[in-house]
């Protein structure tokens, strides 16, 4: 069963742009928003280079890779034909306008690949439950 921790409010996420959400143990995970108010969520690395999804254009449901311009599907994570390769897709739940990502989900999974800690943004700080984690300043248009 999942345990639903709130991140940020749908507001909080620019439209065609992202958040990023530091967790303790390894790469962080980027919040999406499309112009349909549609909210993603994938671990914040490119299959291609490891490139910082949060840092690229949203179009439709998709995301351009800010370093190769790879597509990437918000839905599932997975590039778009020629290019191949998935990034892990992290469940979301938005309930009056909130943003919640599945707690057990941001503790274990994909922790196991190396993180670009790289990229503009200040952290500002934020709760997630009983853990800690930080909520980067968006990115995007």
């Amino acid at each position: 069963m999942s345990e639903w921790k709130v991140i940020c409010r749908v507001d909080d996420i620019p439209v065609l742009g992202a958040r990023r959400v530091a967790r303790p143990v390894g790469v962080d995970v980027a919040v999406f928003r499309n112009a349909e108010n549609q909210v993603f969520a994938l671990l914040d690395r490119c299959p291609h280079k490891g490139g910082p999804l949060s840092q690229g254009i949203v179009f439709g449901t998709s995301v351009a890779c800010p370093l190769h311009n790879w597509a990437i599907g918000l839905d599932d994570g997975c590039a778009k034909s020629p290019d191949a390769g998935c990034t892990p897709r992290f469940a979301v739940k938005v309930e009056d306008e909130r943003v919640m990502l599945d707690a057990r989900e941001l503790a274990t999974l994909a922790l196991d690949l190396a993180a670009p800690r790289a990229g503009p943004g200040a952290a500002t700080a934020g709760k997630l439950g009983d853990a800690s984690f930080d909520v980067q300043a968006p990115h995007g248009i």
